[in-house]
């Protein structure tokens, strides 16, 4: 069962996954808006991404007999500037996200949850694939610079992402 402590910092996580999803659906939203649907798509994804943590995390607090408590998420912005600058703050929240989960797995190391430790080195190692998947955007979009030609292509690109949920191993360890 997890104590208070946990449980507290689980659901506060929870908010703010749901939060990074409505940030990525609102970035997606702005961008199809400039006509790059492909790129629009890739934060789609991100979204569906976010929104899955919430939930793998909604779903760890219960199986471990824990209380969610849903709270209020506060709107994002609407618009996030070129789009350099939108991966910019992509890049910035995902280093907040990343920083986050490093404070929650001090908490469950603080509390001794050692099943706490196991669960959340997923989202670590999550975490790590999120800074570098927008790092590689970044640095593209710095390559391409003016060229339009090149932007079209990169959002082309972009718009192959798809959601892949995590396989059944890590299911099996979100139920730890």
């Amino acid at each position: 069962m997890l104590n208070k402590r946990m449980q507290d910092a689980l659901n506060d996580q929870i908010k703010y996954e749901m939060y990074s999803a409505n940030l990525y659906l609102a970035m997606s939203a702005y961008i199809e808006n400039k006509g790059l649907k492909g790129t629009a798509k890739w934060l789609r994804v991100q979204y569906e991404e976010e929104t899955f943590h919430a939930l793998k995390l909604y779903d760890y607090v219960k199986n471990r007999n824990g209380q969610v408590e849903l709270k209020s998420v506060d709107a994002p912005p609407a618009e996030f500037g070129s789009l350099l600058e939108t991966f910019q703050k992509v890049l910035e929240h995902e280093q907040q996200v990343t920083a986050r989960i490093n404070t929650l797995y001090k908490v469950a190391i603080e509390e001794n949850d050692f099943a706490a430790q196991i669960f959340l080195q997923w989202f670590v190692n999550e975490q790590v694939e999120e800074e570098s998947n927008a790092s590689e955007v970044i640095s593209k979009l710095e390559l391409i610079g003016d060229r339009k030609a090149d932007l079209l292509y990169l959002d082309t690109e972009l718009g192959t992402r798809v959601f892949v949920p995590p396989t059944s191993t890590a299911t099996a360890i979100s139920q730890a």
